[in-house]
């Protein structure tokens, strides 16, 4: 951990950043807390208290979520609000196509839309995470609906986060201790380990096969660029959701065979 100029390390002035920008924007309603159970959200629900505001907690559920995430919440933090889809991931797989990098409806259905309205919403985004978010500012509008975002954590370091759960005492889902850098969506068109996923949660991928053949079996557009819901799915299980690879070009299949 590196020492400012006064001897201070860079977690306790980003820690002191933090609350400031908390205190500072609090609404007299209070914050509306996003939180996912992940080191970050876990993180600024923390700071949150050490601030002093008002808050209360949302964890939007996708119903694609890791059992491990979802026990976690449960167990640690029974305060936290859920908020429970109408209908599961599947059942809009199958009206609405899979969900693409460039096309996540998924974050939309189940993250965005009605969540907060009107409201500060907080975030645990950390600039560390990728380009796209090391653009956003830690107090933005939303471009969708009525609402501001406040990322009070957008400058920290993963290595401060960490080093502020051991100062703090604070729990983590156990899927950090097996390896796991993200415990976000199972099924996730930016998991960077399906075979790994697959083999961890067969039962959703499962499910979401079987949903993305019905999604094929009903749309003509789909149809007339995959020649079956099997290649469709193979499709988008090797990440090629942008455009279609020749078919001298795609890897080896994967199947629930080699998951189970």
């Amino acid at each position: 951990m590196q020492l400012t100029l006064d001897g201070r390390t860079s977690l306790a002035v980003k820690l002191d950043t933090t609350i400031a920008f908390l205190r500072e924007y609090e609404p007299e309603e209070g914050y509306y807390l996003a939180f996912s159970g992940g080191k970050d959200s876990v993180a600024l629900l923390q700071c949150a208290r050490l601030a002093g505001v008002e808050f209360d907690a949302h964890y939007s559920m996708t119903t694609i979520d890791p059992p491990e995430v979802t026990r976690f919440i449960q167990r640690e933090f029974p305060e936290v609000e859920w908020e429970i889809p109408p209908e599961p991931f599947w059942k809009l797989v199958e009206t609405k196509g899979l969900p693409g990098m460039t096309r996540r409806w998924c974050c939309s259905e189940f993250k965005e839309i009605g969540k907060g309205e009107s409201r500060i919403i907080l975030l645990g985004l950390r600039a560390e995470e990728s380009a796209r978010r090391a653009k956003r500012g830690v107090f933005a509008p939303c471009n969708k609906q009525r609402k501001w975002f406040l990322s009070p954590l957008m400058n920290w370091t993963e290595e401060e986060v960490w080093a502020f759960h051991e100062q703090e005492g604070l729990p983590h889902c156990s899927l950090y201790d097996e390896g796991w850098s993200r415990i976000g969506c199972v099924v996730c068109p930016f998991e960077p380990n399906v075979e790994r996923s697959m083999e961890r949660w067969p039962v959703f991928w499962r499910l979401t096969q079987q949903a993305s053949a019905v999604y094929w079996a009903q749309s003509e557009a789909a149809q007339s660029r995959w020649g079956n819901a099997e290649e469709f799915w193979q499709w988008w299980i090797h990440r090629a959701r942008a455009y279609p690879l020749p078919h001298d070009q795609r890897p080896p299949t994967l199947s629930f065979e080699d998951a189970d």
